[in-house]
């Protein structure tokens, strides 16, 4: 299976931030015909071609009502995240930060592809992209590496459940980019559109999986060794 973005209708969750800025630029650019550019609070794009709609991930009855109002979607770019820094500890967060990162960059995300999915295969298939991290392969980050774990295991299930309606689904994983989401971490950064071409020319070639940048390469590849080779802090075996 493979998408081409020529003629396409785009939707994208989380439009307002700098990757999703990107994925509704570059689908325009691709030959996109319409590009739903979702936020809780939607922005004027002050383009025809680009339509705002509210969506609230968070929410069942957002989520449904955008699905109703974008019946003509083919691709769907699945890229709504929060992170919070302060309150990013399993061990000593309050449960409720732990449950309202999981709200969003969880179960808001598998909401989506159920409320998406009928969708896409009612328009002949289509694809879905879900946007992961490295740290969906590596625990440095608490809560949020727990959220990333827990949706790139669900994109894996969604892939198998969807094939049979004809549904590309690609998980796009990054290292840090320069989005508004990263600003204040000293880190060599990757850019937003090299990662949004990546993810789309993957869609394209019909990938199964982008690794956007060599910190996603080298992690996923570091999971197949030692697990004190990935944590270089744990106490060395006796």
């Amino acid at each position: 299976m493979s998408q081409s973005l020529e003629g396409a209708v785009v939707l994208v969750t989380g439009a307002n931030g700098g990757l999703g800025e990107e994925f509704v630029a570059q689908a325009l650019s691709r030959g996109a015909s319409k590009v739903y550019a979702t936020a809780r609070t939607p922005r004027d794009w002050e383009d025809s071609r680009i339509v705002s709609l509210a969506l609230d991930v968070t929410s069942p009855e957002s989520v449904a009502a955008a699905a109703a109002a974008a019946s003509d979607v083919t691709v769907v770019v699945n890229n709504a995240g929060v992170s919070n820094r302060e309150e990013n500890s399993l061990l000593t967060s309050p449960l409720e930060a732990v449950r309202a990162l999981f709200e969003t960059n969880f179960f808001g995300a598998v909401q989506v592809v159920r409320a998406f999915a009928p969708v896409l295969g009612a328009n002949g298939g289509g694809a879905l992209i879900d946007v992961h991290s490295a740290l969906s392969w590596i625990g440095i980050s608490g809560v949020y590496s727990a959220t990333k774990a827990a949706f790139w295991s669900a994109t894996n299930s969604f892939r198998l459940e969807l094939a049979p309606q004809g549904t590309q689904v690609l998980g796009l994983h990054l290292g840090y980019t320069a989005t508004p989401m990263t600003e204040g971490i000293d880190a060599p950064m990757g850019q937003a559109s090299d990662v949004v071409r990546d993810a789309y020319d993957g869609l394209e070639r019909g990938d199964h999986e982008v690794l956007a940048d060599q910190t996603s390469i080298d992690v996923k590849a570091g999971l197949s060794g030692p697990i004190e080779a990935m944590y270089p802090g744990l106490p060395a075996r006796v």
